[in-house]
């Protein structure tokens, strides 16, 4: 008999053009449409933003980093407030990543064991070691609704066999993950797909994985460095080993031809630091591709930094004006890039989901890309 689980996905409609799904994922905390793209708050904000900025945009998901929370202020911190939902005022749902994804950009090659993994911090270099055990308990404080299982998370590139033992390694993490996991009734514990730039190991870590029976899945170890055809021809293998019936999270990805071509490939969850990092530099994302509202030529530019959209900064300032801020050092200026960018974000995936609903993605793509890539 099958596990009910506290998340669980419903399909809408099938792209007849594509085979990309249209869907809905029910949390405690709410219910996503998807494909959807989740803005991350790494310390328990989305840098920059307020709750209810996020919630107007459209997000009814957000992502944060159990690494960083670990470190400060300490789950215990958080669970003493309620959980993360009380402790930053997000009404929402809220996925935490394990930590893995830091952990390994931190940890050096022989620090990683069965065990766990020993690193040093980057606040202030004192040692550190996280295992599956403990990322579930941190994950279980959080009270996240969706909590992601430690991996193992391969650089670009590795060499074949240290991939095979590192997919392996996480099919294992994983159990322990699952004999770990506490609060089952409230939190769902997503499986994640390793084997790096290979198929059959993608395949083969795809059908360990999900012999689980967990609500969802998700991609990791890709969008780490490798060339754009080789990041489309692994996605493409490895969805078909994933159900049909459970979300599928393709996990750092938040570029707008990436979302684009994940959605395409079946995927439905997204997340990337992208547009908050882009619009504390200054750099705006469109239709047409990136803007940097810092350039000179925007000096004198009186029309909104992006003359189509809709979205509080480009209804109310001008090029103008959001770069002298950004010049004079004012944070309102970062702000504004920001907003946009989500924003823009929230908005692609709507018109990513009706051209789905539309039976039309593809053309949707081609039109898309036509301004994307060919920019004046």
């Amino acid at each position: 008999m099958a596990i009910k689980h506290p998340v669980y996905y419903e399909h809408i409609h099938t792209c007849k053009q594509t085979g990309a799904r249209l869907g809905r994922v029910h949390t405690p905390h709410g219910t996503f449409d998807t494909p959807a793209f989740m803005p991350v708050g790494t310390a328990a904000t989305v840098k920059g933003m307020s709750p209810e900025e996020v919630s107007e945009m459209g997000a009814n998901i957000i992502l944060s980093n159990t690494y960083h929370l670990w470190l400060r202020p300490g789950s215990k911190i958080v669970a003493g407030a309620g959980g993360l939902h009380k402790f930053m005022n997000w009404p929402g749902a809220v996925l935490t990543d394990s930590g893995g994804f830091q952990v390994f950009s931190l940890a050096k090659p022989k620090n990683i064991k069965e065990e766990g993994v020993m690193f040093n911090s980057h606040i202030d270099g004192a040692k550190k070691f996280l295992t599956p055990e403990l990322s579930m308990e941190i994950q279980n404080d959080l009270g996240a609704d969706i909590i992601m299982a430690f991996d193992e998370c391969c650089p670009y590139p590795s060499e074949y066999e240290y991939a095979k033992r590192s997919l392996e390694r996480t099919t294992r993490w994983l159990g322990r993950c699952i004999e770990a996991h506490k609060n089952t009734d409230n939190q769902a514990l997503f499986g994640i797909i390793q084997g790096s730039m290979y198929k059959d190991l993608r395949k083969m870590s795809a059908e360990q994985i999900t012999s689980f029976d967990l609500p969802g899945f998700a991609i990791g170890g890709l969008s780490v460095g490798e060339p754009k055809d080789i990041f489309l021809d692994i996605l493409g293998s490895t969805v078909p080993h994933m159900p049909e019936d459970k979300p599928r999270y393709l996990m750092g990805v938040g570029t707008p031809d990436y979302l684009i071509e994940g959605s395409i490939n079946g995927i439905d969850m997204f997340d990337c630091v992208v547009p908050t990092r882009m619009g504390r530099h200054g750099t705006i994302m469109t239709d047409k591709g990136r803007k940097i509202i810092r350039d000179q030529k925007y000096a004198d530019c009186y029309e909104p930094m992006d003359p189509v959209c809709d979205c509080y900064a480009c209804r109310n300032f001008t090029a103008a004006y959001v770069r002298h801020l950004l010049k004079a050092n004012e944070m309102f200026g970062l702000r504004l890039c920001t907003y946009h960018n989500i924003h823009f974000l929230l908005k692609l995936m709507e018109r990513i989901r009706e051209a789905i609903a539309e039976d039309r993605l593809a053309d949707f793509a081609k039109e898309f890309y036509e301004g994307y890539y060919n920019q004046n």
